[in-house]
């Protein structure tokens, strides 16, 4: 009489068992303490625990309350930004710079980080108190035996890039260096948030007692924001699975050419 079919009348609702997913998330917020829920649902989307990230949301933000808290930001008026052409392969361009740090008896150190910007893979970082403007050259000329020379180096107009050992090893290996404006990191920006996500993960949550545990410990970090880390701009890939598949892709065309 009213048209209702019989299956939705008598249905009755099934709840679903999230008990291990609920684990698993509250696993890795444990474990990732500044990873939020777009992070963790990548994780646990690859592990295939669950498709929807409502569902992911629900039970991070509803069920275990594990909301992150950050400061608003103040704003400020809108200035003219300058736009970085965006690399269309692996090393294209790399971007370096400088992030300091102290150990628990208050001695400085600083880390060299290396990024390809075309993948977001951090290639290589270096852990000292002092680095200089030679050792610069000699973490880069290890860097290209490995991965290959890149085209172009971006960085900030810090002495140790600006020096003429620096000077003299792009010149021999053909390598362009291209400095930001002084005062603009924005301009830097690959990089930049790479050196926040590290101080966030990585240095501000461990207290170094001596430079070996520090590179020790920032090293593994390394490998694990290349390897298990998902990147949002990479669509929820890792930066090793990204890399792999351009290499795949380039071995593609080059096989169709011929």
């Amino acid at each position: 009489m009213v048209g209702l079919c019989r299956s939705t009348l008598y249905y009755t609702v099934k709840p679903g068992n999230d008990d291990k997913l609920t684990a698993r998330i509250l696993e890795l917020a444990k474990e990732k303490k500044r990873w939020g829920a777009p992070l963790i649902h990548s994780v646990v989307k690859r592990e295939k625990l669950v498709c929807n990230h409502k569902r992911t949301e629900r039970i991070y933000y509803k069920v275990l309350k594990l909301s992150l808290k950050r400061r608003t930001r103040k704003k400020f008026h809108f200035i003219q930004r300058v736009s970085m052409s965006a690399p269309t392969g692996p090393n294209q361009c790399w971007a370096i710079d400088f992030v300091h740090d102290c150990l628990n008896n208050g001695r400085k150190y600083k880390v060299l980080n290396v990024l390809d910007e075309y993948t977001r893979e951090c290639i290589g970082t270096e852990v000292d108190t002092s680095i200089g403007g030679v050792r610069v050259t000699r973490i880069l000329e290890r860097l290209c035996d490995i991965y290959g020379k890149p085209e172009s180096i971006r960085s900030d107009n810090g002495p140790e890039f600006t020096s003429k050992a620096m000077d003299e090893w792009a010149y021999r290996k053909g390598v362009t260096l291209n400095f930001i404006a002084p005062g603009k990191p924005t301009q830097n920006a690959f990089v930049e948030s790479f050196n926040g996500t590290m101080r966030e993960d990585c240095l501000n949550s461990n207290w170094f007692g001596t430079i070996e545990e520090a590179r020790s410990v920032i090293e593994n970090w390394r490998e694990e924001y290349n390897g298990f880390r998902p990147h949002s701009s990479l669509k929820g890939m890792t930066p090793l699975e990204f890399a792999r598949k351009e290499s795949e892709n380039i071995k593609f065309n080059n096989l169709a050419v011929v």
